[in-house]
C-alpha cells in the first residue's frame, strides 16, 4: 500500500499567526485508510552495468586443527601368531674355504652277459591206454564192450574173426594176404561198412556178378560203404597183408564166427 504524500506548503503562503497565539503549522490531513484499488508495484531495478564479483573470503586468522580421535573404549589386542607347523632350520653358512671336489671313480665296464636261450622242454602227452582184447579173440557181444579197434585189427591174423555180435549189428576182423581177395558176394538185407587199417586194395561193386562197373583203389584209413543187394569184392593189390574190419547191419555171420583161412570159410559155406 502506498501513501500519498502531502505537498509541502510555502511558509510565505501560510496565514500569519494571531497576536498572542503561537505559531503552529496547520494540521496535516489524515490519509485515507482505504488502500488504493490498484496498487502499483515498484518497477524492478535495472541490472548493474558492471557486475562486481564477491571478493574471496579472507583466510582464518588462526586455523583450528581437527581434534584427535578419542581412544577406543575397549581396545582389541591382536591375538599372538600360532607357531609354524614345521619349523625351518636355519641354513648353515657356506664354508670360508670350500673343499675341492673329489673325482668320482668310474667303475670298469661289465663283461658282456652270455646269451641264454631257452631250451625247449618236450611235452610228453601220455597216450591213452590201448584196450586190446585178450588172445585168443572171442565174440564179446551182445555185452557192453570197449576196444581200440585199430590195435585189434592189426593184431588179428585170422581171415575172419567175429569180435562183437549183437541183435542189430556185428563187427568182424579180417586179414587178406597179398594177391588174395575177400571173395565176390552179395547180402540181400544187410548194409556193410569196411575200413582199411593197413595195406592197399582194389574195390569192385555192381548190380550183378558180371557187371562190376564201380572200381576204386583204397589205402590205409579208407572207408567203404556197401549197400544191401550190391555185389562187391575187395582184392589185396599190395605187397603185404591187408588188414581191415567190417560192420554188418544186421548181423550176417553166426555169433563167434572164426575162419582161419578163406578156404575154410568157403567149405563152411560162410
Amino acid at each position: 500500500m502506498f501513501m500519498q504524500q502531502e505537498p509541502r506548503r510555502n511558509p510565505s503562503s501560510m496565514p500569519p499567526a494571531r497576536p498572542g497565539q503561537p505559531h503552529h503549522p496547520p494540521p496535516r490531513p489524515v490519509p485515507n485508510p482505504m488502500p488504493h484499488p490498484t496498487p502499483r508495484p515498484h518497477p524492478p531495478h535495472p541490472p548493474h552495468p558492471v557486475p562486481r564479483p564477491h571478493p574471496p573470503h579472507p583466510p582464518h586468522p588462526t586455523p583450528r586443527p581437527h581434534p584427535p580421535h578419542p581412544p577406543h573404549p575397549t581396545p582389541h589386542p591382536h591375538p599372538p601368531h600360532p607357531p609354524h607347523p614345521t619349523p625351518r632350520p636355519h641354513p648353515h653358512p657356506p664354508h670360508p674355504r670350500p673343499h675341492p671336489a673329489r673325482p668320482v671313480p668310474i667303475p670298469p665296464p661289465l663283461p658282456p652277459r652270455p646269451i641264454i636261450r631257452p631250451v625247449p622242454i618236450p611235452v610228453v602227452v601220455p597216450s591213452p591206454p590201448v584196450l586190446r582184447p585178450p588172445a585168443p579173440f572171442v565174440d564179446y557181444g551182445p555185452a557192453p564192450f570197449v576196444v581200440n579197434i585199430e590195435s585189434a585189427t592189426l593184431d588179428n591174423n585170422q581171415y575172419r574173426q567175429a569180435l562183437w555180435t549183437g541183435r542189430n549189428l556185428q563187427l568182424t576182423l579180417m586179414t587178406i594176404p597179398p594177391g588174395s581177395d575177400i571173395g565176390l558176394e552179395m547180402h540181400h538185407d544187410t548194409d556193410q561198412f569196411l575200413r582199411l587199417e593197413e595195406g592197399q586194395g582194389l574195390v569192385q561193386m555192381g548190380d550183378s556178378q558180371k557187371h562190376l562197373n564201380y572200381r576204386q583203389t583204397v589205402f590205409k584209413d579208407s572207408a567203404i560203404f556197401v549197400p544191401a543187394g550190391t555185389w562187391h569184392n575187395i582184392t589185396n593189390v599190395g605187397t603185404g597183408p591187408m588188414k581191415l574190419y567190417s560192420i554188418y547191419a544186421p548181423p550176417h555171420h553166426p555169433h563167434g564166427t572164426v575162419h582161419p583161412t578163406k578156404a575154410i570159410a568157403e567149405r563152411m559155406g560162410d
